[in-house]
């Protein structure tokens, strides 16, 4: 019998935390309340998580830093529903660890997928096997021994740069990427083209080599996300 998702909520807004416990509780989810920063880091030091939601508006400690906190001793999921909606603050939750970012009010089936992706990518990054040789995501395949790529089992040849982004994107399937942490990944010991035009342009060939936009999601002004189809 398998265990049940076990969900950490620090929001110190009573309704919206009355209505995520409700949301989890009729979905057959465990869960904890924490209404501080102080409380849930203590909570996620003495208990086991599989995913977190956190609001950036909490009263004795900004999001961005509590997100810093767990990502120095964890790599939980962390979903940040926020009423934040300018993209600074979406790109450094990101950027300092956030899995996810969804902004207030929000739609609960929305939350309750993105909880399943987070829980999705947890599982199938626990499977050595898989991902230490091989990726497999819909129709597309990367073969990580052979750095082949397949969609429908016919091969594709990307570029250097295209393989690495495609691979980048793979290994953190489900996770917003800003564009500065992909430029600092398929960059970092490289002076060629690093602007987020010309990530644009690599993005497009990349979907359009793959024959399918549905692998790749664009968050506008942010960054990219592969799906898990």
């Amino acid at each position: 019998m398998s265990q049940k998702t076990n969900i950490l909520v620090i929001e110190d807004d009573k309704m919206i935390q009355n209505l995520i416990a409700t949301t989890l509780e009729l979905n057959n989810y465990n869960f904890h309340t924490a209404m501080t920063a102080q409380q849930g880091l203590l909570k996620i030091t003495s208990e086991i998580f599989d995913v977190i939601i956190l609001d950036l508006g909490l009263p004795d400690m900004d999001g961005i830093n509590v997100i810093r906190k767990i990502r120095s001793f964890s790599k939980i999921p962390i979903i940040v529903v926020s009423a934040r909606i300018d993209n600074a603050d979406k790109i450094a939750a990101l950027d300092e660890g956030a899995d996810d970012y969804i902004t207030k009010p929000f739609n609960t089936e929305e939350l309750l997928a993105r909880i399943r992706v987070a829980v999705r990518r947890t599982n199938y990054g626990n499977e050595p096997s898989v991902q230490s040789n091989v990726f497999e995501n819909g129709n597309l395949k990367i073969d990580y021994t052979s750095n082949c790529v397949y969609v429908e089992g016919q091969e594709v040849h990307l570029t250097a740069i295209e393989y690495k982004l495609l691979c980048l994107l793979a290994k953190n399937i489900g996770k917003v990427l800003t564009h500065n942490y992909i430029k600092q990944e398929i960059w970092l010991d490289d002076n060629g083209c690093d602007s987020q035009l010309s990530l644009r342009v690599f993005v497009t060939n990349l979907r359009k080599k793959l024959n399918a936009s549905e692998y790749i999601k664009t968050h506008i002004g942010i960054g990219y996300r592969m799906l898990q189809v």
